[in-house]
């Protein structure tokens, strides 16, 4: 049997522990502008709402600036930064270029805020607000966000090459990507049902609907039609991720997974005999299930790795560091 004193050490060590893996997290709060920028939500709102209106498309695009944050070195702001003659940022990163977009929009937000309260809201708090509300105009659910994130004052063009996971990723490659960031398999399928929203580029599932099997013949034959065979040619023709409703935010995609319709191949692992194909049926079976997974899985990968207290700064111009 243990000793007091060993008892005694295991369990400080378990405290100690419990502090440091809950430790930045535990600093974010949804309270966290609440005296110091009152007026920051309905700021941000109304113009995320009038970019969607002018294009539909531009709701998944700010959804997307978030994901492509937080999985390249945490929730920093970092992939915002413009490229300079001294600086190197990840928007030209293999998974950025020519896809990542919404920038302007992510600028006239942060003029906006900073007339209200100048030098209080960091970037990568606005990343996390501008996609709850993206979601939550296009029907989806609505959420509380978490802020009290500082900006990053570096970029990593590196990381972003290998920490975003490519439309090719097969089902083990995607788990192992979101388990590097303390991400579960039921966050996977949840925040892969954003796909219920946005197109992808012809060069991102060519290979999938002219090569693969396990894929509906109607709808393969359907999307060739935007997406011709030689590559080079038609690369940027666009196709909904969702077929059916690729600007509602709802639950249509698992369906489509169900029927063999995914239309990028990694999609398409969700449910193709694997580990994950129990949370795709109960998605598709329930839209009230994936909208409350989606919403805690959007707050579990808005906590990674965030800068808090004197790490990072307020940037005053999302586009490039103090």
């Amino acid at each position: 049997m243990a000793s007091a004193s060993s008892f005694s050490k295991a369990i400080l060590a378990l405290a100690c522990a419990v502090l440091l893996v809950g430790d930045t997290s535990a600093q974010l709060s949804i309270f966290h502008y609440v005296k110091t920028c009152p007026k920051l939500f309905p700021t941000v709102k109304p113009i995320v709402h009038a970019a969607i209106a002018q294009e539909a498309r531009m709701g998944a695009s700010l959804l997307r600036l978030f994901f492509h944050d937080c999985f390249v070195n945490g929730c920093d702001g970092s992939n915002l930064l413009d490229d300079t003659s001294t600086f190197t940022g990840e928007k030209n990163a293999a998974p950025n270029v020519n896809s990542l977009r919404g920038f302007d929009v992510v600028d006239k937000i942060k003029s906006a805020v900073e007339e209200v309260c100048p030098g209080v809201v960091s970037c990568a708090d606005l990343l996390a607000i501008i996609a709850r509300d993206a979601v939550e105009i296009l029907g989806g659910p609505g959420w509380d966000v978490k802020l009290g994130r500082r900006d990053a004052r570096t970029a990593s063009q590196a990381a972003a090459n290998t920490s975003i996971p490519p439309p090719t990723n097969n089902l083990n490659a995607l788990i192992s990507s979101f388990q590097n960031h303390g991400l579960s398999q039921k966050d996977l399928v949840a925040l892969y049902g954003a796909h219920t929203i946005g197109r992808a580029r012809c060069t991102n599932f060519r290979a999938r609907i002219y090569n693969e099997s396990n894929i509906d013949s109607s709808f393969a034959v359907t999307t060739k039609s935007n997406c011709p065979s030689v590559t080079g040619i038609g690369d940027n023709n666009l196709a909904g991720l969702d077929f059916q409703s690729a600007t509602s935010f709802d639950n249509t995609i698992f369906v489509n997974l169900m029927k063999k319709r995914g239309l990028l191949h990694s999609d398409q692992q969700l449910f193709n005999g694997g580990s994950t194909d129990s949370l795709v049926r109960a998605y598709a079976k329930s839209q009230g299930t994936f909208f409350q997974d989606f919403v805690a899985s959007m707050i579990n990968m808005g906590d990674i790795k965030p800068l808090i207290g004197s790490n990072g700064e307020i940037r005053k111009n999302c586009r490039r560091i103090n």
